[in-house]
């Protein structure tokens, strides 16, 4: 059975149709109308091994906030959705990507109770155009509307560009990890038989 989830958000402030195969290859289809956004899912797609397809308009021409945030609670819905009941999976996952001078590591737990940790200095308030506070905005509606339990932490690094490609490098690798089948999980791998 492929786990799959297709997700569309309508409001006056942005329209995205956003679909996830868990079990895929890698394949991403990126088109957020922010494109270091669109950058950084794309690798969120090949180091995860997930194929994702995102098509988003937002009223960009305010900023990008909308847009990431909203971004970010349709991708967590998918993985909600795409789970079920979680069976099977292994929950935890852990990833510790370097990214030239930058280490970051992440760690995630598919609980089902929402919570973010996410200690990452962020040198500068922009790289490029986009503003770097939009990352833990992204991370915060993923948690809240995933249920997952993710703690982010840079160890160090001083390339704005590199901090966040390892960020979303070391999401990708986390989330591969706790979504994957484990034989030996009998129903969900929790002593209350419920993740939730």
């Amino acid at each position: 059975m492929t786990r799959t989830a297709t997700i569309e958000r309508n409001t006056l402030e942005t329209r995205i149709a956003l679909t996830l195969c868990l079990d895929g290859t890698g394949t991403p289809e990126i088109s957020s109308s922010v494109p270091f956004l669109d950058h950084m899912l794309t690798l969120l797609s090949r180091h995860g091994f997930f194929d994702l397809k995102v098509e988003a308009k937002g009223d960009t021409q305010v900023d990008d906030h909308h847009t990431v945030e909203d971004l970010g609670i349709c991708l967590g819905e998918a993985f909600k959705e795409a789970l079920g009941d979680k069976a099977g999976i292994h929950r935890y996952g852990a990833a510790r990507i370097p990214m030239h001078e930058a280490l970051v590591t992440v760690d995630v737990d598919l609980s089902g109770r929402p919570h973010l940790v996410f200690n990452v200095p962020m040198p500068k308030a922009k790289v490029g155009q986009f503003d770097t506070e939009l990352v833990e905005e992204f991370f915060t509606a993923f948690c809240n509307h995933s249920g997952a339990n993710l703690h982010i932490n840079l160890l160090y690094g001083s390339n704005l560009h590199h901090i966040i490609e390892g960020v979303f490098k070391a999401f990708a690798r986390a989330m591969s990890q706790a979504v994957s089948p484990d034989s030996r999980v009998q129903g969900v791998m929790s002593s209350k038989g419920k993740l939730e």
